[in-house]
């Protein structure tokens, strides 16, 4: 049985900060909200709801997907929640697409939400528990550090310059100046990135995404459904390629200079979007652009590579050529991603999903590409290293 064609009809988000007052379920209920507007909706109009959002220790609230429904208008309707470390903000409208596709649903409102502020010190805290409680816990291990094993060991394996690499955190958090939701959109010179505090060598302040607070929320529907709101098609973005995986936990055990995960997943979605032929050139042809996750500025291009976008070794270059820049040749980004926008974990993927619909739809303001932008790709990493999540929309009009 073939699946239903599933639209993305509206986004909404909130400002991210780094202490909101908002509760979570408050920030839930404003971006749910917005989308619901944006989309001409009710709350009645829904058939279920999606929630994305991190360990409940983040917001302080344990079974949180409980605490949040109400909030992101599930109240009284069925509700999913999901979970894959900072690959959620992808998989939420993967889960909102094959909720409707598969025919439970024809409506539905997908929320991701994160509110990092509520652990303490910090959240770091929360992070700890996601290591191996025997052979890792005991080290006192840190993403930073974590991170920086494997930032070295790319930049071993294939030459390259920190230049190249801090490049990544000039580009997007000049990008976020002109995002409405930015925490740290702020034009950045090359040697201040290079010459910012040293946090766990190679890995510097500005190299770092900062920890948020925010929510992003979408409404995703049938295309009966489309017609039937009276929706205009200038106003959609298909789904059109979908794709996740999940390596090994054991990082120790892998390759850190290469994500495999996100080339898998990669995959599945350009093969379920009929694109077979995976050579870089044809993909950033293929692509009007791609939002891939960026906690670190080496992770951009990281991912590049994996989603076959980039040789193996070759973004770097690219992104201090300025290929990746918005007015490049291909770009990258262009939302000012989690180094400018902020990453309140699941939102923050949130928020690069959103950034394919605004895009798509003309809706992007500033930062909106120029030229006939028709398809766009979004990457998520998550968990410890092995979660790799995909989304692939195209523009209402395009076949």
């Amino acid at each position: 049985m073939s699946s239903k064609k599933v639209g993305m009809v509206s986004v909404g988000l909130t400002r991210f900060n780094r202490r909101s007052k908002e509760t979570p379920k408050e920030l839930a209920y404003y971006s749910s909200k917005m989308a619901l507007d944006e989309a001409g909706i009710t709350r009645k109009d829904l058939d279920g709801v999606i929630i994305g959002s991190a360990p409940d220790a983040f917001d302080g609230v344990h079974q949180k997907h409980e605490y949040l429904t109400d909030g992101s208008g599930g109240f009284n309707k069925p509700t999913m929640r999901g979970y894959v470390g900072g690959g959620t903000g992808v998989f939420s409208p993967i889960q909102g697409w094959y909720s409707v596709a598969s025919g439970v649903h024809d409506v539905v409102m997908v929320t991701t939400e994160e509110k990092m502020s509520s652990i303490q010190p910090s959240a770091q805290a929360g992070f700890l528990t996601i290591f191996d409680n025997l052979i890792e816990r005991p080290l006192g291990p840190n993403l930073v550090w974590i991170f920086a094993l494997e930032m070295k060991r790319y930049m071993e394996t294939y030459g390259i310059p920190k230049e190249h690499i801090a490049s990544v955190s000039v580009k997007n958090k000049g990008n976020a100046i002109d995002h409405p939701s930015a925490m740290l959109g702020k034009n950045f010179t090359l040697d201040e990135v290079l010459n910012s505090e040293i946090l766990c060598d190679p890995v510097r302040l500005l190299d770092i995404s900062p920890v948020a607070d925010g929510a992003v929320s979408f409404v995703m529907m049938t295309e009966e459904k489309i017609k039937e709101f009276g929706i205009s098609k200038d106003d959609v973005a298909w789904v059109d390629g979908v794709g996740w995986n999940v390596d090994t936990t054991m990082w120790t055990n892998r390759d850190l200079s290469y994500p495999k995960y996100v080339e898998k997943a990669a995959k599945q979605a350009y093969n379920m979007a009929g694109q077979k032929d995976h050579s870089p050139e044809v993909l950033r042809k293929w692509l009007s652009f791609a939002e891939p996750y960026d906690p670190f500025n080496y992770k951009e291009l990281h991912h590049l590579e994996g989603l076959q976008l980039f040789a193996k070794g070759e973004a770097p270059k690219a992104a201090f050529d300025g290929v990746t820049a918005r007015d490049g040749d291909f770009p990258v980004t262009p939302s000012g991603g989690l180094l400018g926008v902020g990453n309140p974990i699941a939102a923050a993927a949130g928020m690069k999903s959103a950034e394919l619909y605004l895009q798509l739809t003309g809706k992007a303001g500033k930062r909106q590409l120029s030229g006939d932008v028709t398809r766009g790709l979004a990457q998520a990493w998550g968990d410890l290293m092995q979660v790799g999540t995909v989304l692939i929309l195209k523009g209402g009009r395009v076949d």
